[in-house]
């Protein structure tokens, strides 16, 4: 019977596990640019003295729903949208890259440009503008500023934001929500593609479906709750059995 116990415990485990997966999708069906994480299980051998006839269930989440989110425009001149493949960069606290589809843009007190509170790369490292200046970006990624009271002549490019074009595959979902290279032997900076276009004054929604999730809860719910239904049933035969062999 020990067999059965096992078989729901692993089932359980695996049933939380993917609750918890799709509780931070629900959680992010507001979140620009928000990609969805899809849970996958493994049967693993329980190692030991005896024969391998038992196995868990081991839990990842490598990869991301790639499917676009709805666009939704904004008007506002800091607003971007990504294509399909296309990434923004940022420079993450260690000095290294991340990668995010979140277009809202943010200007600090310092003029540099943060999205996450992050710094914004461009070209030529982390993006600064001037002070209280009039911020336009082009579908290229060319940002040009018109200071304040200058006239309209007075525009100057101040930076290029840098884009990278990444497929699925290339890149895995961080907990820190940005996206980093995937294979750890790969450079971990990706080069900026001159060719790719972005969509100003819009922002890319999450593609997270709260029905489907609301719906992925509720199920997931049942399953553990018959898991542990399982156990329990288990362990009161077995209970009843020893009481059977005890009285014979």
């Amino acid at each position: 019977m020990d067999h059965a116990i096992y078989t729901a415990m692993g089932a359980a485990n695996a049933a939380l596990n993917r609750q918890a997966v799709t509780s931070n999708n629900l959680a992010n069906a507001s979140t620009t640019g928000f990609r969805a994480q899809i849970a996958a299980f493994r049967a693993i051998p329980v190692q030991g003295p005896s024969i391998e006839t038992r196995t868990m269930v081991a839990e990842s989440t490598p990869f991301s729903d790639n499917t676009m989110g709805t666009m939704q425009a904004t008007g506002r001149s800091l607003d971007v949208a990504m294509p399909q493949n296309g990434w923004l960069a940022v420079q993450l606290p260690d000095g290294s890259e991340g990668y995010t589809k979140d277009g809202n843009i943010e200007v600090d007190a310092e003029g540099q440009l943060r999205v996450r509170g992050m710094p914004l790369l461009g070209d030529g490292g982390p993006v600064a503008v001037p002070p209280q200046a009039e911020l336009t970006i082009a579908a290229d990624g060319t940002i040009t500023a018109l200071g304040a009271g200058d006239e309209p002549s007075a525009l100057a490019q101040v930076a290029r934001l840098k884009m990278v074009n990444a497929t699925p595959n290339t890149l895995k979902h961080g907990d820190d929500g940005l996206f980093h290279v995937a294979d750890p032997a790969a450079a971990q900076v990706l080069p900026a593609d001159a060719d790719l276009r972005l969509m100003p004054g819009m922002l890319e929604g999450s593609n997270v479906s709260p029905v489907k999730s609301m719906v992925d809860m509720i199920a997931t719910a049942r399953g553990f709750d018959m898991n542990m239904k399982v156990i329990t049933t288990v362990d009161d035969n077995e209970q009843k059995a020893n009481q059977l062999l005890s009285a014979g």
